[in-house]
């Protein structure tokens, strides 16, 4: 299955199924500035301290279309490196959209441009061109999660999460199942019926502490 086939099929469960399988993953604290806006797509790693944007316009340039710029402030939750000019040039350069790890300005404006942009707030102090420092094409940290380029990122409302390119798909077949099942779920709910009339939680449960004893009791003191 190709890339563009694969992305299509993500789309239509959430990054919360597949969150389920996916441990250390996860971007904490990071939203979409709209809450109908999802973003896919291979990462695009670019490290950028303090209040220079010179390297944000340079790395992008070096993008390939369709990637996903994830952006590692560095631990700056004040000032945003994201606003409209950043946006409308990742629109131009085609890119799929922009996760950073701080703030964005502009919010109406990017709003209207509909383009998907997920930060951790909002801020009206931004940075300026400096040529001072920054990095692309590097493992960086974003929302407390290790991201790699080509690492694939997938958020919605719910967040953002990364994985490598190589198990995306099992990820994604994993998480199609899990949708199957939550429509039979949703038919026993709907019949009123709670969990354990559809699953034995009692021997779950029973068998997920006696196996925790016997584990336990092999280790030798």
């Amino acid at each position: 299955m190709n890339q563009e086939e694969l992305f299509k099929i993500a789309l239509t469960t959430d990054p919360a199924q597949i969150g389920h399988h996916v441990q250390g993953g996860y971007m904490t604290g990071i939203y979409p500035i709209s809450d109908d806006l999802k973003v896919i797509g291979p990462a695009f790693t670019i490290r950028l301290p303090g209040t220079d944007n010179a390297m944000l316009y340079y790395a992008m340039k070096k993008a390939p279309k369709g990637s996903v710029v994830v952006i590692d402030r560095m631990g700056n939750k004040t000032i945003a490196a994201v606003g409209e000019m950043v946006v409308q040039s990742a629109k131009v350069l085609g890119l799929a959209g922009i996760i950073v790890d701080g703030p964005n300005t502009d919010t109406r404006s990017i709003r209207a441009l509909n383009f998907p942009l997920f930060s951790t707030g909002r801020a009206c102090v931004t940075n300026t061109f400096k040529g001072l420092d920054g990095e692309y094409g590097v493992p960086i940290n974003c929302g407390g999660c290790v991201v790699r380029p080509g690492d694939i990122v997938y958020g919605d409302i719910d967040g953002v999460i990364c994985a490598p390119a190589d198990r995306f798909e099992e990820l994604v077949k994993t998480a199609k199942k899990m949708d199957e099942n939550e429509v039979k779920w949703r038919e026993n709910f709907a019949k009123g019926r709670y969990v354990d009339d559809f699953v034995n939680l009692d021997q779950l449960v029973n068998i997920g502490i006696k196996g925790a004893i016997a584990d336990l009791s092999k280790i030798k003191k």
